[in-house]
């Protein structure tokens, strides 16, 4: 996985718990934080860093796992 793809995940993940958060509590946890004009550039990248992430869905399990194990070519 690429370093854009990993900060991808971070805001993704980061905008699912805000949905959480406006789902289950009605509270925009980003929109209190950052305010409204702000707010509304974060959840733009957010949309896009998911669009990026549509990506994972195609890597096969094996490249997945192969990559996930730690490398022991190192010296």
């Amino acid at each position: 996985m690429s370093v854009l793809q990993r900060i991808c995940l971070v805001l993704t993940i980061i905008g699912a718990i805000n949905w959480g958060l406006v789902g289950f509590f009605q509270y925009d946890f980003v929109t209190a934080l950052f305010g409204e004009g702000i707010a509304r550039f974060i959840f733009a990248i957010v949309g896009i860093a998911g669009l990026i992430n549509i990506g994972l869905l195609f890597v096969p399990n094996e490249e997945r796992s192969r990559s996930a194990e730690p490398r022991t070519d190192r010296t």
